[in-house]
Formats: structure tokens, sequence, C-alpha cells
């Protein structure tokens, strides 16, 4: 399956929430709401924008651009580092649940990208071992903070970049996971979006990467 290049859609401004650790919220932001009766379980975009096209490097040393090198019609993206204390790991761990639930071709067709949001802590290696205690398949991207800024705000993801001065520093970002087709935003999911939500609509975002 090829890649269509990603529909230019005006971003839209989402407020930029924080809390300690990480950025919560149990709804998504009323700016990319739709109607109920839409068949989504998370909240869908209707403007899509399309994945980063920073360049990262991925836990391999490879360079990355994920709006050209997403690897899979299907691309699921979360902000996160590996010290994060709480939702990371929860957010994490439930996507992996959702994939295992889903037939191999599906997972196949599926990519999840996880960007660092504590380059200076964050290496290549410790990203790849900590990634690899929920889904090897996870792709890993570092990069320096000025460019994980830039690809937050393309995301409408909250950001606040570490100055690194204490070794026991938390960072502040916020924790939706985006849905991509085909390179464009189909769907966000808060923090604490069910294994089954995600599951159906994983199975629904890759049913359309497959009908484009």
């Amino acid at each position: 399956m090829t890649w269509r290049p990603a529909v230019a859609g005006v971003a839209l401004a989402l407020p930029l929430l924080l809390a300690a650790g990480c950025a919560s919220s149990s709804t998504a932001p009323a700016e990319i709401s739709t109607e109920g009766s839409s068949g989504w379980r998370g909240t869908p975009i209707t403007s899509g924008y399309p994945l980063p096209d920073q360049e990262f490097t991925d836990t391999t040393g490879r360079t990355v651009v994920p709006a050209r090198d997403a690897g899979a019609p299907t691309t699921l993206v979360f902000f996160g580092y590996t010290r994060c204390p709480d939702i990371c790991n929860i957010v994490l761990a439930n996507i992996a649940a959702a994939m295992r639930g889903l037939p191999q071709s599906v997972r196949d067709d599926t990519r999840l990208l996880f960007v660092s949001t504590d380059p200076a802590r964050d290496t290549r290696a410790v990203v790849r071992e900590y990634l690899d205690r929920f889904d090897p398949s996870y792709v890993g991207l570092v990069a320096p903070v000025e460019t994980v800024e830039l690809a937050a705000r393309a995301l409408h993801i909250s950001y606040e970049r570490p100055d690194g001065s204490t070794g026991g520093y938390e960072v502040e970002h916020g924790a939706y996971t985006t849905g991509f087709v085909d390179g464009e935003a189909r769907v966000v999911w808060a923090e604490d979006v069910s294994v089954a939500d995600m599951r159906a609509d994983i199975l629904r975002l890759v049913k359309l990467a497959r009908l484009a």
C-alpha cells in the first residue's frame, strides 16, 4: 500500500493543558469534537493535520521524518518519556493490549511512534529498553528539545521544555495519542480511553487506510 500526500488542514487552536509529570484530561479538547454519532470511540478530527515533518533519530540510529517515513498506513503517535511516573506507562500498556487483540494483518498495518519529551536523559538505548517492556514493535524517536517542541505543537500536544538542571525533574506534556491514516490525523484518545475502545478505533483506522 502506498502513501498519499497528507491533506493540508488548518491547524486547530487547541488548549494546552499541563499537569505535573504528564498533562491529562478525561475528555478531548472541545475544538476537535464532533457529534457523538460518528462511530468513533475516541474524539474524531474533522480537519486533519499531518504527521510531523521534523527529523528524528530512531533507536537504531536511522533518521526518521514521520510525515515521510511512518512505515505503516495507520500510525499512532504518543509523546512521553521513560522516567514518566504514571500516565505514559498506562497509555503504552493499553495500546499494546489493544493491539494484541487485533488480527495480525491489522497489527502489520499499524505503527506506534513514541516521541521522547526528555532528550537529555532518553538516549536511544534507554528508549529501546523502555519500549520493549510494552511492545518491541514500538518505534522510539529522539531529537533535540527544540525539534520535539515543534512536533508537539504541530500535533496540538502540550509540552513544557525541560531545563535538565536537576537529575530528578519531571517533564510536563500532553497525554493524548493521535491516530493517523496515510499521514492525516483522524482521531485522538485521552489517556483514560478503554482498551476495547482503542482497539475498535484502530481497526476502523486500518479499514479506512485500506479503502484509500
